[in-house]
């Protein structure tokens, strides 16, 4: 019997992963989930040094994040979830979790 997980499986399952150890960083930070849930808010430059200092964790998130298309850069040139990232982060913690409202 095989136990490999299809690539995208894996990739969801790791993502999924990274956007709750992010929200955990956020809030240790001081942050809240619409920081990174509303387009014209996210991390600027300052933030994300912030949290590369506070947690090794970070970087790699912030990888996987982006590589996986999860989350991106707005006109603000601040790090914002794109919307695969916001349907992930609602379905793992409820969309009132981080009211875009």
């Amino acid at each position: 019997m095989r136990h490999d997980l299809p690539s995208t499986d894996g990739m969801q399952r790791s993502l999924r992963q990274c956007l709750s150890n992010m929200a955990a960083m956020l809030y240790r930070q001081g942050h809240v989930l619409e920081t990174v849930t509303v387009a014209h808010r996210g991390l600027d430059h300052h933030a994300l040094k912030a949290l590369n200092a506070a947690s090794s964790d970070w970087p790699p998130c912030q990888r996987i994040l982006e590589n996986s298309q999860a989350a991106t850069w707005n006109d603000q040139q601040r790090l914002v979830l794109t919307s695969l990232g916001r349907e992930l982060l609602f379905d793992m913690f409820g969309e009132g979790a981080a009211d875009c409202a």
